[in-house]
């Protein structure tokens, strides 16, 4: 088994020496063949686009083949036909649309995005960017509280090449056309937040990620390259292995609209698709973030990363401290930004007495996971359901410029942020683990580039400083695009795809057992945020974990023997079905990378080890291993997580 990943900035660079037996692999199926590793493309191939923009034939010699001219055709064939693009990208937020940008001045690209191109959650962050932009702030300081914030987990040549090339990321923002907050001064308006040292946060007001989105899709709309499919949701990669090496070709997708799958081939394909926060009950993730891209890439045999570091944000709109409750239920919490605190804003229980001092001498500006665990402590020994965060001491004026969002949706439900403190409560927000990538975006899966939540590049360690999520999208969006470009150029072209089973919508089975299994489904996914909730939460123990385990492994079994009892098949596919599996292999994935971190670093607070230990001081690992017992869900391969301490891998747990 390689270790070679522990040096994580060298031996991700397209040279991991990974030991997997099997050979085709695709969601749950697997083929006996083998891809050559050494095919030579043919220049002179036309490739077929279907898709629903019409192309012109344009000049490839961009697309560093020949030089020569390519026949783009354009076909409004039947859905099940292959759509054969040059790039592919799985997520329409921040990065996915930015690496897009990019790598379409190379060749074709497909935009492959679960809803509508802005439900993403780039689209609902509202504190800002963080980058260096004012001459009394310095690489170096930045770096400093990025690693302070992550309990010095963090990969400090990531952080390096994150805060260097952060403020040029910007200047591409604003040059396409992102609109951000000025001072009279004419100069960027920079605000604080907590954990930051200086003011460098770039924000257009409190919906600074809805600005960025709408630039992003508009210079996409205008990009004749990029064709975006929304409403397409990535069920599984295709991959091949050739030897020690896997590579991937592409995904299958499901047309919600239509119930079709669309196969897409693509010779360099990014991951965007961002959390998986609804593994919690409570998140302030939109209803997309359900882990697909993690789950599809483990299932893959993508190296995973850090999952034990979920960031619970501090400050979520507490609805039962509203003085209008809420009809209906959210489908994702109300963020509070973390820029109100950073503007002054303070913490009181319910009794109105400030309690963040007693807890950290940076008080409110502490990093989040300080802050979410006073919180929290302060909640459960008070017997109270929410805190109240206050604004109310600032000028109305700077208070409504600042965040007319948020006081817009507190005042729908009759409270006044200028007047009255907002009630908040923490809740799930943020991965800091994931798929591990390499300084330029690569996973040990040749063709496979990740960028944004679904990465762990190892900028955050065990906690992300606050408005460091967009600009790590941006910067490893702009890295992973030119060896993905060397990638597609070198990239042979698939004639055979019928070497990967075809996912099929249950179709044969009646409509009433489909809406029995989807209800079902339903009830077993609150079923497991319960257990996360409760076992897998702010505060975490030993006991607690286990029980999660448990838990998960029982609830997951009995879903799948219910499925199947039903008459589901294991080629089957719905949505409701796929986000569940891809829930159940996130949730495992963090509660055994819990149970493996015998410390408290960051995020992940234990009460049987309530303190950071250095010699725990690195990542944790899951390698992929030998095929074995498994789930549908998980795809039933066996994968060991290690934890990597000096230059040995140790071997941990099974998951």
């Amino acid at each position: 088994m390689s270790t070679s990943f522990l040096n994580r900035n060298s031996s991700l660079h397209c040279s991991t020496n990974l030991s997997i037996n099997g050979r085709h692999r695709q969601g749950p199926m697997t083929c006996n063949i083998i891809f050559r590793k050494h095919l030579q493309s043919d220049t002179s191939r036309s490739f077929r686009f279907f898709c629903c923009r019409r192309y012109d034939t344009f000049n490839t010699a961009a697309h560093h083949f020949s030089g020569s001219k390519q026949n783009l055709i354009v076909s409004c064939v039947r859905e099940n036909a292959p759509k054969y693009f040059d790039f592919l990208v799985i997520g329409s937020g921040v990065a996915g649309l930015r690496y897009a940008l990019e790598v379409s001045k190379y060749g074709s690209v497909a935009v492959i995005t679960k809803a509508e191109p802005h439900e993403s959650n780039t689209n609902y962050a509202q504190g800002g960017v963080s980058a260096v932009l004012c001459p009394s702030d310095s690489v170096e300081s930045h770096m400093h509280d990025t690693m302070v914030a992550g309990a010095y987990l963090c990969d400090e040549e990531t952080v390096r090449v994150v805060c260097t090339e952060g403020p040029d990321r910007i200047k591409e923002l604003i040059a396409m056309g992102a609109s951000f907050d000025h001072g009279e001064d004419g100069q960027l308006h920079l605000a604080r937040e907590g954990g930051h040292s200086h003011h460098r946060i770039v924000h257009a007001a409190d919906m600074t990620g809805r600005e960025i989105e709408r630039a992003l899709l508009k210079a996409v709309d205008d990009d004749p390259n990029i064709s975006i499919f929304e409403h397409h949701f990535a069920i599984d990669l295709l991959t091949s292995q050739d030897h020690e090496e896997i590579y991937c070709h592409g995904v299958d997708a499901l047309n919600s609209e239509t119930q079709k799958v669309s196969r897409f081939i693509g010779k360099a394909t990014l991951l965007a698709s961002g959390g998986a926060g609804h593994i919690y009950p409570l998140t302030t993730n939109p209803l997309v973030s359900t882990g697909d891209g993690i789950a599809m890439a483990h299932r893959a045999q993508a190296v995973i990363s850090n999952m034990e570091f979920v960031q619970f944000h501090p400050t979520a709109l507490a609805d039962e401290g509203l003085p209008i409750k809420p009809t209906m239920k959210r489908t994702n919490a109300f963020l509070i930004t973390e820029a109100v605190r950073g503007d002054g804003g303070i913490l009181y229980n319910q009794s109105m007495q400030r309690f963040m001092p007693l807890y950290d001498e940076r008080a409110e500006l502490a990093p989040r996971d300080i802050v979410a665990r006073s919180i929290d402590d302060q909640l459960k020994k008070r017997g109270e359901k929410y805190a109240l965060l206050d604004i109310s001491h600032k000028p109305r004026g700077q208070i409504l410029a600042h965040f007319p969002n948020i006081a817009l949706e507190c005042l729908r439900f009759g409270l006044d942020i200028t007047q009255a403190p907002i009630p908040v409560v923490p809740a799930a927000h943020y991965m800091c683990g994931g798929v591990l990538a390499g300084l330029h975006g690569e996973t040990n899966i040749k063709g496979l580039y990740v960028a944004g939540e679904v990465a762990c590049t190892g900028l955050h360690g065990a906690n992300r400083l606050a408005s460091n999520s967009l600009l790590e999208a941006l910067v490893f969006a702009r890295r992973a695009v030119q060896p993905s470009v060397k990638h597609m150029s070198l990239s042979p072209v698939l004639n055979d795809l019928n070497i990967w089973a075809r996912p099929v919508f249950p179709e044969s089975l009646k409509d009433c057992i489909v809406d029995d299994i989807n209800s079902r489904t339903r009830e077993v996914r609150e079923e497991l945020q319960s257990v996360m909730w409760e076992y897998v939460g702010i505060v975490r123990s030993t006991g607690r974990l286990k029980n999660a385990e448990q838990k998960v492994g029982e609830l997951e079994e009995e879903w799948e023997k219910f499925l199947f009892r039903r008459g589901w098949k294991t080629t089957m596919i719905n949505r409701e079905a796929c986000e569940m599996r891809n829930l159940f292999c996130c949730a495992k994935l963090v509660v055994s990378s819990a149970l493996s971190r015998r410390e408290s670093r960051g995020l992940h607070f234990t009460e049987d080890f309530p303190h950071v230990e250095e010699s725990r001081r690195k990542p944790t690992i899951i390698f992929p291993a030998s095929p074995g017992t498994h789930t549908w869900s998980t795809q039933q391969k066996l994968f060991f997580l290690y934890y990597i301490i000096g230059n040995d891998a140790k071997f941990d747990i099974s998951i």
